[in-house]
């Protein structure tokens, strides 16, 4: 059977018309397009200024002959052997109030998918008051306590993925489990926002 079989025509559809917007290519962003592009997505646009390093290895959707490479680089790759069709827009910049309207200007749902807390605000500040809807994650550090990570709809505009208290810090590491249960969650919000479901 092939890809998406037992999504309808109609739901395919909108799948792959709808354009994503993931701030950040790390654990959440990195897992969250490899899975958007698993349910059907095929256009999708990536910030990040990074590149792949060993410490992202356990937990972020890149291998180790891609060291040193820029991540959207190394995660284009990776996405285009999974859709070769795949419509990437790619920005190596870091994001910040001046730009991040404009780089995410042509997407229907954005996806927040920093570490620093900071960055998080930053961007909830700056895209919010665009109408959007924006997916985004806090609390997720550790491991365990796997069914404290839910979805939970703030507002009109803004879907909040986590446990809101374990939050990434010094000795309270991010770890590849919890960082892909919180991934999953918001490439299925996005997915369910897409499709008219309920969260």
């Amino acid at each position: 059977m092939g890809a998406n079989t037992y999504l309808t025509e109609r739901e395919r559809d909108i799948l792959e018309s709808a354009k994503v917007g993931i701030a950040g290519a790390g654990g959440l962003g990195s897992n969250v397009a490899m899975l958007l592009v698993r349910a059907g997505m095929k256009k999708l646009v990536v910030a990040d200024f990074d590149t792949v390093n060993e410490s992202n290895l356990n937990r972020q959707f890149f291998f180790r002959h891609q060291l040193g490479e820029k991540k959207i680089d190394a995660l284009a790759a990776n996405l285009h052997l999974i859709e070769p069709e795949l419509m990437l827009e790619l920005h190596d910049v870091r994001l910040s109030p001046e730009n991040a309207d404009w780089v995410f200007a042509g997407c229907q749902i954005i996806v927040e998918a920093f570490d620093s807390a900071d960055a998080k605000r930053m961007l909830l500040h700056s895209l919010l008051p665009l109408g959007k809807p924006i997916v985004s994650a806090m609390g997720l550090a550790g491991w365990g306590r796997s069914n404290d990570i839910r979805t939970r709809r703030v507002g009109r505009n803004l879907i909040l993925v986590g446990d809101q208290a374990r939050d990434v810090r010094d000795g309270f590491a991010p770890v590849g489990v919890r960082v892909s249960i919180a991934a999953a969650h918001e490439a299925n919000a996005v997915t369910s926002i897409l499709l008219g479901e309920e969260l």
